[in-house]
Protein backbone atom coordinates (compact mmCIF):
# COMPACT_ATOMS: atom_id res chain seq x y z
CA UNK A 1 0.00 0.00 0.00
CA UNK A 2 1.42 3.45 -0.89
CA UNK A 3 2.35 6.05 1.69
CA UNK A 4 -0.31 8.62 2.59
CA UNK A 5 0.57 12.21 1.83
CA UNK A 6 0.27 14.84 4.53
CA UNK A 7 -2.59 17.28 3.95
CA UNK A 8 -0.58 20.53 3.99
CA UNK A 9 -3.55 22.86 4.56
CA UNK A 10 -4.51 20.98 7.70
CA UNK A 11 -0.91 20.62 8.88
CA UNK A 12 -0.50 24.41 8.83
CA UNK A 13 -3.51 25.05 11.07
CA UNK A 14 -3.35 22.09 13.46
CA UNK A 15 -0.43 21.49 15.80
CA UNK A 16 0.09 18.01 17.23
CA UNK A 17 1.00 17.95 20.90
CA UNK A 18 1.79 14.96 23.09
CA UNK A 19 -1.75 13.68 23.54
CA UNK A 20 -3.95 16.11 21.63
CA UNK A 21 -4.21 18.52 18.72
CA UNK A 22 -4.34 22.31 19.14
CA UNK A 23 -6.00 24.68 16.67
CA UNK A 24 -6.34 28.44 16.56
CA UNK A 25 -9.61 30.17 17.31
CA UNK A 26 -11.61 31.56 14.37
CA UNK A 27 -11.89 35.30 13.96
CA UNK A 28 -8.40 36.12 15.22
CA UNK A 29 -6.65 36.82 11.91
CA UNK A 30 -7.71 40.31 10.85
CA UNK A 31 -9.94 43.30 11.77
CA UNK A 32 -9.00 42.83 15.41
CA UNK A 33 -9.09 46.57 16.11
CA UNK A 34 -12.88 46.62 15.97
CA UNK A 35 -13.27 43.51 18.13
CA UNK A 36 -13.38 43.62 21.91
CA UNK A 37 -10.19 43.20 23.92
CA UNK A 38 -11.59 40.20 25.77
CA UNK A 39 -12.36 38.49 22.45
CA UNK A 40 -8.80 39.09 21.23
CA UNK A 41 -7.36 37.76 24.50
CA UNK A 42 -9.46 34.64 24.25
CA UNK A 43 -8.31 34.03 20.69
CA UNK A 44 -4.68 33.92 21.77
CA UNK A 45 -5.15 30.75 23.77
CA UNK A 46 -6.35 28.48 20.99
CA UNK A 47 -8.52 25.45 21.54
CA UNK A 48 -8.34 21.67 21.48
CA UNK A 49 -9.88 19.42 18.87
CA UNK A 50 -12.63 17.04 19.90
CA UNK A 51 -11.83 13.33 20.15
CA UNK A 52 -13.98 12.60 17.09
CA UNK A 53 -12.01 15.11 14.98
CA UNK A 54 -8.71 13.78 16.34
CA UNK A 55 -9.59 10.30 15.12
CA UNK A 56 -10.46 11.71 11.70
CA UNK A 57 -7.13 13.56 11.42
CA UNK A 58 -4.81 10.76 12.56
CA UNK A 59 -4.06 9.60 9.01
CA UNK A 60 -3.98 13.07 7.46
CA UNK A 61 -1.23 14.63 9.57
Amino acid sequence: MPKLKTHKGTAKTVKKRKNDYVIGKPGSRHNTGSKSASFNRGCRKGSNLSKADQNRLKNII
